[in-house]
């Protein structure tokens, strides 16, 4: 099964939590659906909705509370995006100017708030508490990643044990609670639930390391930001983490201007260290063998169509076009 194999399996699922999302963001503040349509349709895959669809499935569920809850996944999703954005001050997102450059840093900070607000207005409507605590958790992490990147920015001496922290909170925690409502929607077995939790969690890291690892590879035409945008932000991400590691005195001076100076005039030559000492390589074998540990977890379910759509999806996230 390919990935897009998966989107077409579960097209009318997906339709159903596109209708919400529309129905949701409806405001008579005009500004309100005409941000969030900016970024909800500038080319998501809704990768987080999808999973937690893939996982009621895989979980026997036959109700139809995962399509709210699906659209809870992209709200909270792309609220992080905005305030994201205004944060790193980003004046691209997925290959268009981001909110915060066109609408201003306040209007997107409260459109954001606005979508947290919906979020859990929809919790509440469908008032399960497991799954209002998981996602009253996983916002509360996702904000302690934010703040730990922000605080660690610009520390070239950052160690892999504070980046995977960092990505595992800002981006995994919400990829695998998503994997794990579906379970909890099923009232499937607590090993089951954790089993996706496990998974999804695997999942979005590599995710993240993939994403930070295309940053210096990738064109720009296919990735849909500009290339090196991580170190023009001061985020030492795992590539150059290992480049720094690895490389000679005169080299770690390189480094340590290009981030000091926010890489506008290193980022080839810090890519091209990176190269030198593997960087690529090393990051991107580390997503491989997440993904592998991620595929493993799965190995609780029987063989079925939900289960080769996540291993479809997992083996997309590590075969993005470098």
């Amino acid at each position: 099964m390919e990935i897009q194999d998966v989107f077409q399996h579960y097209v009318d699922d997906m339709r159903a939590v596109e209708d919400l999302i529309e129905e949701s963001q409806r405001s008579y503040v005009h500004l309100i659906p005409e941000i969030t349509d900016h970024i909800i349709k500038s080319g998501g895959k809704r990768l987080r909705p999808l999973l937690l669809v893939i996982s009621s499935d895989l979980c026997g569920y036959r109700g139809d509370r995962q399509f709210p809850l699906a659209s809870v996944m992209e709200f909270i999703h792309t609220a992080s995006l905005l305030h994201d954005d205004v944060i790193d001050h980003a004046v691209i997102r997925r290959g268009k100017p981001s909110a915060n450059s066109i609408w201003g840093n306040s209007v997107s900070v409260l459109v954001g708030d606005y979508l947290y607000s919906t979020s859990f207005k929809v919790l509440a409507e469908d008032g399960d508490q497991s799954v209002q605590k998981l996602l009253a958790t996983t916002t509360s992490s996702m904000a302690e990643g934010e703040i730990i990147q922000l605080a660690k920015c610009g520390d070239i001496n950052i160690t892999e044990k504070e980046y995977f922290s960092i990505i595992e909170k800002k981006t995994a925690i919400l990829i695998s609670a998503a994997c794990a409502i579906g379970a909890i929607l099923a009232k499937a077995p607590e090993s089951e639930v954790k089993a996706l939790a496990r998974f999804g969690m695997r999942l979005g890291t590599a995710f993240q390391l993939t994403d930070d690892t295309l940053d210096y590879v990738a064109r720009e035409d296919d990735f849909g930001k500009t290339i090196g945008m991580d170190l023009k932000e001061g985020k030492i991400t795992l590539p150059l983490i290992r480049t720094f590691k690895e490389c000679d005195p005169n080299e770690k001076k390189i480094i340590e201007r290009a981030v000091e100076d926010t890489g506008e005039d290193y980022i080839e030559e810090v890519a091209s260290l990176i190269n030198k000492y593997g960087g690529i390589k090393y990051s991107l074998d580390k997503a491989d063998s997440l993904i592998e540990e991620g595929k493993a977890f799965l190995e609780i379910f029987g063989d079925s169509t939900p289960r080769k759509g996540f291993f479809a999806i997992a083996d997309y996230v590590v075969e993005r076009k470098l």
